[in-house]
């Protein structure tokens, strides 16, 4: 693979912007960036002109089902291709508590065989949301094959996915999820889990900490309250309060444009107590059919089954950013931080997530109000 420069951009770094920016990469790593005139551009390098975009690392999608409105274990290619089309570099498909032993099962290993189609690029594991979620909470609650934790039928499915995992579900709650929880991390000992689907107290989660737990699914959705005290006045506490008080666990945020999975109101006192570090977006794209209730008539990028509840979105990280911005005046430096860096860093991933050298050369070019222009996935521009 020839050596590649992209010129004429503001390179979007952590904690910065570096404008008259130029970024070089090898083999699909990069080995050099910085601004252009204190960078010497090898004279074989194929040079694309950025345009005056902004130059950003690949969104890294931890938790999605869906891409166009199909399931990723339907169609896979479909679901992948509309990630990648918004800048989505890494995705993870999420797999529901919905599924049995053997559908999930299935479910890894079609994932696992698409993942080697260039077509699906950008799939690099899976998420699993679940067997041991409270059924109180999420959409298809009706439909739960897991009312025991039981070691017989969920060891097939850790065995499936022990190599493929980027984040381990559980509700804390759940009697017997130690064992679980064990057994994943005998398998996977740096395994990375979140508190999903939960109605626990916030010592249960703090509980779990140790056991690799560092990341709030879809924070204050599908989450109850714990009440100490029978007086319905005495407000209750649980994992919302829990993600938000300790600083080590990360906060998924499903942002849309309405503001309905979190109120702007919400997001932005998320944003005041865990700081720009610790929040990850996700656009947690599922497939549903059902019809439009009364009042959402015109809104793209939400999902509601066929009772009229939501069920997930219809967003990728790049609307999901512009959402972010819109309801919290978050930066692009900010939303790439939430959309590429954290969800990166939170599941240990090392080569990508960042504009720096030695980093996977998966780069996009958006503009300011982050619509994507290219993408450029191990160093192929797309």
């Amino acid at each position: 693979m020839s050596r590649t420069a992209i010129i004429n951009v503001t390179i979007i770094r952590p904690d910065r912007m570096i404008p008259n920016g130029a970024v070089i990469f090898e083999d699909g790593v990069i080995t050099a960036f910085g601004e252009k005139k204190k960078l010497s551009i090898p004279s074989d390098c194929v040079v694309i002109d950025g345009e005056g975009y902004y130059c950003g690392p690949g969104l890294v999608d931890i938790h999605t089902h869906a891409g166009n409105n199909i399931f990723f274990t339907d169609d896979p290619i479909e679901a992948a291709q509309e990630h990648l089309h918004h800048g989505t570099t890494s995705v993870y498909p999420a797999l529901y508590f919905s599924f049995d032993s053997e559908g999930y099962v299935k479910a890894i290993d079609r994932i696992r065989e698409a993942m080697k189609d260039n077509r699906c690029r950008n799939i690099s594991g899976v998420y699993m949301e679940g067997p041991y979620l409270n059924p109180k909470f999420g959409c298809d609650k009706d439909n739960n094959p897991w009312p025991t934790v039981d070691r017989n039928k969920y060891m097939p499915v850790i065995e499936a996915a022990k190599d493929l995992a980027c984040v381990w579900a559980v509700a804390p709650e759940r009697e017997g999820i130690l064992d679980y929880i064990n057994d994943v991390r005998k398998l996977v000992p740096d395994a990375v889990f979140s508190v999903a689907h939960s109605e626990a107290a916030p010592w249960e989660v703090e509980a779990l900490i140790p056991y690799g737990l560092k990341i709030g699914t879809h924070h204050t959705d599908a989450t109850g309250k714990y009440h100490e005290y029978p007086d319905p006045e005495i407000l209750g506490v649980g994992v919302d309060e829990a993600v938000n008080m300790n600083d080590d666990i990360y906060a998924e945020l499903i942002v849309d444009s309405l503001g309905v999975h979190v109120h702007p109101y919400m997001i932005r006192l998320i944003r005041k107590i865990k700081g720009d570090s610790r929040i990850i977006l996700i656009s947690d794209a599922y497939a549903a059919h059902g019809p439009i209730p009364e009042g959402y008539d015109g809104v793209d990028d939400l999902n509601f089954d066929i009772t009229g509840e939501i069920a997930g979105s219809r967003l990728t990280l790049d609307k999901a950013c512009r959402n972010m911005m819109r309801h919290t005046g978050a930066s692009l430096v900010n939303v790439f931080n939430y959309a590429s860096y954290n969800p990166a860093a939170a599941i240990g991933l090392k080569d990508r997530g960042e504009i720096a050298v030695g980093k996977r050369a998966d780069i996009i070019l958006t503009d300011d109000e982050m619509n994507v222009k290219k993408v450029i996935h191990k160093g192929e521009l797309l």
